[in-house]
């Protein structure tokens, strides 16, 4: 358009000089999408054309990233599975809950969960008019009693390794039993990556991330992600949800998490390999009382871990003999490790989880599934090993 006022041509987009295509995904910054013409845009919002409209509703940069992880959970099965891109991991979580079930129905899940879906579960949902069952969910006779009692039971909800326990689920054998009596099996598999373990090829229907953790990589992004296998329920049930309240991650975080995807198979070989040097030098320190790593032979959920993961993952919790004062000597020690409230990063990050990421969980509920005063979480980065290693010695020392 010629012969504009300077103002108005200010106003007016740039033009596109691509003329090739680019190296990289592009960031789409943009909140709407243009039409040639009316009939387009009535076909478009019709659904009798594809095409993007509002970000809120799908962005190319977003929707290529989520569709780059459900092909990663469904690698090597020749399937397709069906991804959404969130604004966190607890945004896809309260989606995917939100999308598929209503008040009535009860959710089984189990009591040394994440603190924050913990709170979620009883602070948001079950007001709204959702039960949440807590069953030990490693014990099979226990998730058939839980649903052979409650037949209002509608999904499965599971993390394998758990936070910060790392105690495993069987996948299959939960799943099996949650189809049986007409429940949907969620998996949280923040923890371990589809690198690690894809539990949609096990059996689970769906699979939730934290993408900020390992998927990332480098702590400079927040957001989630669900893959599904059903594509009916994620684009008539689930996808509404998200683009109704608006869970919807960004073009920018989507980008960032492109970016650390591409180097997730090295980062989590070496943070593999580095944790399983941890564990078994914590295990010599007469400061410490219990490893939980299932990669340690004599962690309970060793052969279960050695089934259905591929390597056994870069978080190492470990229990203190002096409680929450040796613990805050542990960590006053340290030089090279982080304290900090997350896990996944290339660096290596410790917590406290009774007086943080736990810290609102019910005193008793939270001891009882094994998370003590004394207990701390290691999110192992991909330092050189033996630098890790003289730090946790610095730590210990203190004691």
């Amino acid at each position: 358009m010629k012969n504009l006022q300077f103002g108005s041509q200010c106003v007016r987009a740039a033009r596109d000089t691509k003329t090739t295509r680019p190296h990289q995904l592009p960031i789409y910054a943009t909140s709407s999408f243009a039409f040639d013409d009316l009939p387009e845009g009535m076909a478009v919002f019709s659904g009798e054309q594809a095409g993007h409209l509002y970000s809120r509703f799908g962005n190319p940069t977003i929707d290529a990233v989520a569709e780059k992880i459900a092909q990663l959970e469904m690698h090597g099965s020749g399937e397709e599975g069906h991804g959404l891109f969130c604004s966190s991991g607890m945004s896809a979580i309260s989606t995917l809950c939100l999308g598929l079930l209503q008040p009535g129905d009860a959710i089984l899940t189990q009591p040394n969960l994440y603190g924050g879906t913990d709170e979620l579960f009883r602070k948001v949902l079950q007001p709204l008019g959702f039960e949440v069952i807590l069953a030990d969910l490693s014990d099979l006779n226990a998730v058939a009693k839980a649903l052979e009692q409650h037949a209002a039971i509608r999904m499965v909800y599971f993390e394998t390794p758990a936070n910060p326990t790392l105690s495993c689920v069987d996948i299959k054998a939960v799943s099996a039993l949650a189809h049986s009596h007409q429940a949907i099996a969620v998996a949280d598999n923040t923890f371990a990556t589809p690198y690690l373990q894809q539990p949609l090829l096990l059996g689970a229907d769906y699979v939730v991330h934290s993408t900020t953790k390992y998927l990332n990589g480098h702590g400079n992004s927040t957001a989630g992600a669900i893959v599904g296998r059903d594509k009916e329920a994620m684009q008539e049930r689930v996808f509404p949800a998200l683009k109704l309240i608006g869970t919807n991650g960004s073009p920018f975080e989507a980008w960032l998490l492109n970016n650390g995807m591409k180097t997730l198979e090295l980062r989590m070989e070496r943070h593999c390999q580095n944790a399983v040097k941890v564990a078994e030098w914590l295990t010599q320190q007469p400061q410490v009382s219990r490893v939980n790593y299932p990669g340690l032979p004599d962690h309970p959920d060793h052969q279960l871990a050695r089934r259905q993961m591929r390597h056994f993952g870069g978080v190492v919790s470990f229990e203190l003999k002096g409680g929450l004062h040796a613990g805050r000597q542990f960590v006053e020690g340290l030089q090279l490790c982080t304290l900090a409230p997350t896990m996944g990063d290339v660096d290596t990050l410790v917590m406290h989880p009774a007086t943080m990421s736990h810290l609102k969980v019910p005193v008793e509920q939270r001891q009882a599934a094994g998370i003590s005063d004394g207990l701390i979480r290691l999110s192992v980065g991909i330092e050189a090993s033996n630098d890790i290693l003289s730090d946790l010695e610095r730590g210990v020392s203190r004691i």
